[in-house]
């Protein structure tokens, strides 16, 4: 980040970090999935496609991230258990879950085609996520068992109903039907009227599915002689428990026993209130602007590898661009967003009440569904460039007292924008010159705005003339016209285009807040 007198605003950023020797679980569930299954004609009442979908994007978050050594997933839900000893990114939650849920979502688009070839994604899936720190194994082992408790209540309620809907009942009939029926009253029903053993069926839609690392020895390379080259590595495969919360279950799985400890007793069962008091909840303060930025993981790489034109991608940031103003779209609460490089920053109203202004419901959300349209519109940017792996983000919820430190906030965003965009163009017009890129830092080292200035004019560069895109960053927002026309709708007769526009300009300045006074106050 760059310096700037701008820089307190970091003074309001919160600590979210999740003590040891507490459990951190990652706890992930589709957003809108009822719709979601609906509109791609899932098989009710399990789609064992879908369910594969699912299982194979988890071993992937299992296979990118070694601190998560226990995987638990069914229906459109996943939870992810790491190490007990984990430093992932500080043990801070809202990083924890946002890149865990981008991440997933990221490899739920790319492998779509994979699993289902004949199915157009007619729109950008997303999920939510939340942290759960079990203070100790037995509440660990608590929250497993409630899960797999709910996994088989929903599967068997929901077979039941699925089978008396396909006999011609109605859904409402159907549900008015089991309302009150017991366990035993249900497997009466599949078997007497259906012929169905639930016993019998695949224990994916049972029990759910557990992934585990076990340490195995693989083939990684072969040497001139063609001989093998062997090495021990963790391998995750999925497996199928009925009580995965059991001793005989948990404690036959060494890697299990290692990282997370054993289970000393079996339980019978458990409320889902004592587990959900677990639940890592912050609760944004009311009154406040609520600032969530979401920042690329690892962007410096994925532009490398991706062949992004050096210091600006302007497709790459035209992308960015496209996924903010759709995400503006989604989510009427957001009033203001401001973007740069890899970066976002979506500012919701004071008064929003946007998922009861839980920080963790609210970032997920937010930076959930700006991957999956990352990836879904990357063809319309990049048409002749394959996205050779998952792209993901992580963010933050911040909140501010105050429209002028909300406006000062948005200011050092752009200090940061044109400092860091001064310099890359400084920098690459030397490397394309001849110097190393060790030889480049060098020169800069020290150098001042007016010495960059002067320096981008030996190479024919007026900086002030290069697009406003890459020195200013994009600026989004629903177009003044266009609120009033929202306002309009709500009248009989009212109409509204719901048009949201991006600006490259000075937001630093009074003036561009005083040529749009509304904006912040939607």
């Amino acid at each position: 980040m760059a310096n700037s007198k701008y820089e307190y605003v970091k003074l309001y950023e919160f600590e979210d970090e999740v003590f040891l020797p507490n459990f951190i679980v990652v706890q992930i569930n589709g957003r809108g999935f009822k719709r979601f299954s609906q509109v791609h004609e899932f098989e009710k009442p399990n789609d064992e496609v879908a369910l594969n979908l699912m299982n194979s994007c988890a071993i992937c978050v299992s296979e990118e991230f070694p601190d998560v050594v226990f995987l638990y997933g069914f229906s459109d839900e996943y939870s992810f258990v790491f190490k007990k000893t984990s430093k992932f990114y500080q043990r801070r939650a809202s990083k924890v879950e946002s890149i865990i849920v981008s991440f997933f979502t990221s490899v739920y688009v790319m492998k779509w085609r994979e699993f289902f070839p004949h199915k157009e994604l007619r729109y950008s899936p997303s999920f939510h996520a939340q942290v759960i720190s079990c203070a100790s194994i037995e509440v660990l082992q608590s929250y497993l068992l409630w899960r797999q408790t709910n996994c088989h209540t929903n599967n068997l309620h929901k077979t039941c109903q699925w089978e008396l809907i396909k006999c011609g009942k109605t859904e409402s009939e159907a549900l008015e039907l089991l309302r009150g029926t017991s366990k035993e009253e249900k497997n009466d029903l599949l078997f007497r009227n259906f012929e169905i053993n639930y016993q019998k069926l695949n224990p994916m839609f049972r029990q759910g599915s557990c992934i585990l690392k076990t340490e195995v020895i693989d083939i990684v390379k072969h040497r001139e002689n063609g001989s093998p080259v062997r090495r021990l590595r963790k391998k995750s495969s999925i497996v199928h428990s009925k009580n995965i919360a059991g001793k005989c279950f948990w404690n036959n799985h060494t890697g299990l026993l290692k990282e997370l400890g054993s289970f000393t007793n079996d339980i019978g069962k458990v409320e889902p209130d004592y587990v959900r008091s677990f639940q890592f909840k912050k609760i944004l303060m009311p009154s406040t602007w609520i600032v969530i930025r979401i920042d690329g993981c690892h962007f410096h790489r994925f532009s490398d590898v991706h062949e992004f034109v050096k210091p600006n991608d302007k497709q790459a940031l035209n992308l960015m661009n496209a996924c903010a103003v759709a995400v503006v779209k989604e989510f009427p609460d957001i009033v203001f967003s401001y973007g740069v490089s890899d970066e976002y920053s979506f500012v919701l109203k004071k008064d929003s009440h946007f998922y009861q202004r839980q920080a963790s419901e609210i970032v997920s959300a937010i930076v959930s569904l700006f991957t999956s349209i990352y990836i879904t519109k990357w063809k319309d940017f990049f048409h002749q460039k394959e996205l050779k792996y998952p792209p993901y983000f992580d963010g933050r919820a911040v909140c501010y007292p105050s429209v002028e430190i909300l406006r000062d906030y948005l200011a050092w965003r752009q200090v940061d924008c044109h400092i860091n965009n001064q310099y890359n163009t400084c920098f690459w017009e030397l490397v394309k010159s001849g110097k190393s890129k060790s030889e480049a830092q060098n020169f800069l080292k020290g150098t001042q705005t007016g010495d960059k200035e002067k320096l981008l004019k030996q190479f024919g560069i007026d900086y002030h003339k290069l697009p406003a895109m890459f020195r200013q960053g994009s600026s989004i927002f629903w177009d003044k016209e266009d609120i009033t026309m929202m306002q309009e709708k709500e009248k009989p007769g009212g109409n509204s285009l719901k048009r949201v526009i991006v600006e490259h300009c000075n937001i630093i300045e009074p003036s561009f807040w005083a040529a749009h006074p509304t904006i912040l106050y939607r």
